[in-house]
């Protein structure tokens, strides 16, 4: 009985020596059986008993989810917290976990822990660093509450790294292309001006210019014009070159008095121009050569020196100085009739005076000023006498109706 008995409450013993030894141990020195040995073996053996059943009973299998990475742990902890440290799993403030770190886990409890990450977010062309307990790009996305048709610079289902990430992020916006004459909108979410034309297919030539830079960031309603420039056209013009005015002095004519003795005329110069032409029209030109076809003359005039026999005075009214004796007076009262009706005092406003129709200029230069500003304010005789001087150097030339001195 005893041998059948102690192999199945000392299972250890594997051979009868080894069972000899045990039972051994519950005689005393003189042979005789000690029920005292027994019951502190027994003893001993139901408290090894009851520690392997409370060893089995706390070691539970809980799952363990971190930013979506799932796993299995074996964990005697009690609470999520300690589960979690025993994963070796150091928790920040920030930290989202569920269930909280203090409650009661069970075999079979699953732990979702999403780590705090620090993320640096350029949104629409403005940067900043964000806090975030989201997985993925995706739910970064979502707690940042953008646009779901918003473009990403990397995949949505991307992990964040705990250690940090940077994200772009480009929101829809309303974009008008103003080129080659059409105005064109549509929704974008470009990031930069130069994707939005390389989206909407406009090229930009080598001297095209854009009103925005190709690398500036778009905002919703933006207009973005493009001007095509051409520099490959030129232009040759031919224009006039004016004549210089060459004046020399002559004592032979009176002060006062000048003689062309040159006629001038303009020369021509040939000139080519680079032009610019925006979007068709010209918007600058720089001159590349100029060349001189035809040389200008110059205009040679010569002006008199000589003193004038009777110095012009200006007289407010006929000054009363007497006049000579009137020499050929009935041949000045033709030529008067002819001219003025035989009015002496005549002023039609014409630049001509008097019964003979003097200029201002002949009178004044032939000493008519003694006399009177003008011949219509000088008397009769004063007028033949000034005639007469005329008529002594250049006969009766000056006047269109001398024909009448002979008729």
């Amino acid at each position: 009985m005893l041998r059948r008995v102690l192999p199945c409450v000392f299972p250890r013993a594997r051979t009868l020596l080894e069972l000899r030894a045990i039972v051994v141990k519950f005689f005393t020195s003189d042979g005789k059986f000690s029920f005292l040995k027994v019951g502190t073996q027994l003893l001993v053996l139901c408290a090894l008993v009851l520690g392997l059943v409370a060893f089995v009973g706390n070691n539970k299998t809980i799952t363990l989810n971190v930013d979506g990475k799932v796993t299995s742990v074996q964990s005697f902890g009690g609470t999520v917290g300690q589960v979690v440290k025993s994963a070796k799993l150091e928790l920040k403030p920030a930290d989202r976990v569920s269930p909280s770190v203090d409650a009661t886990v069970e075999n079979g409890t699953v732990i979702n822990v999403n780590m705090a990450k620090a993320v640096k977010v350029s949104l629409d062309g403005s940067e900043k660093t964000v806090s975030t307990t989201a997985p993925d790009v995706a739910g970064l996305v979502t707690e940042l509450g953008v646009a779901s048709a918003s473009s990403v610079s990397v995949p949505k289902d991307s992990q964040l790294s705990v250690d940090g990430s940077f994200v772009s992020i480009s929101t829809p916006k309303s974009v008008s292309i103003v080129a080659d004459g059409k105005v064109s909108t549509a929704t974008t979410t470009a990031a930069t001006v130069g994707q939005v034309l390389e989206d909407a297919g406009v090229t930009l030539g080598v001297n095209d210019r854009s009103s925005q830079p190709g690398n500036a960031h778009v905002v919703n309603n933006m207009v973005v014009k493009v001007s095509r420039v051409d520099t490959g056209k030129t232009e040759a013009t031919t224009e006039d070159v004016q004549f210089e005015t060459l004046t020399t002095e002559s004592a032979d004519l009176l002060k006062g008095e000048k003689k062309v003795t040159q006629a001038g005329a303009a020369g021509k110069v040939d000139r080519t121009f680079k032009l610019v032409l925006v979007d068709g029209r010209e918007a600058s030109r720089t001159l590349v050569s100029e060349t001189v076809s035809v040389q200008p003359v110059t205009e040679k005039v010569t002006v008199g020196t000589k003193a004038k026999p009777v110095a012009a005075t200006a007289a407010a009214a006929n000054s009363g100085a007497a006049a000579p004796a009137m020499m050929n007076e009935a041949m000045w009262d033709k030529i008067a009739q002819c001219e003025s009706s035989g009015n002496w005092a005549a002023n039609t406003g014409n630049g001509y005076y008097g019964g003979l129709q003097f200029d201002i200029r002949t009178w004044i230069g032939s000493g008519g000023g003694a006399y009177a500003p003008n011949a219509s304010l000088a008397t009769k005789a004063q007028q033949i006498d000034i005639a007469n001087r005329v008529y002594a150097q250049r006969g009766l030339q000056p006047w269109g109706c001398g024909w009448a001195a002979s008729s």
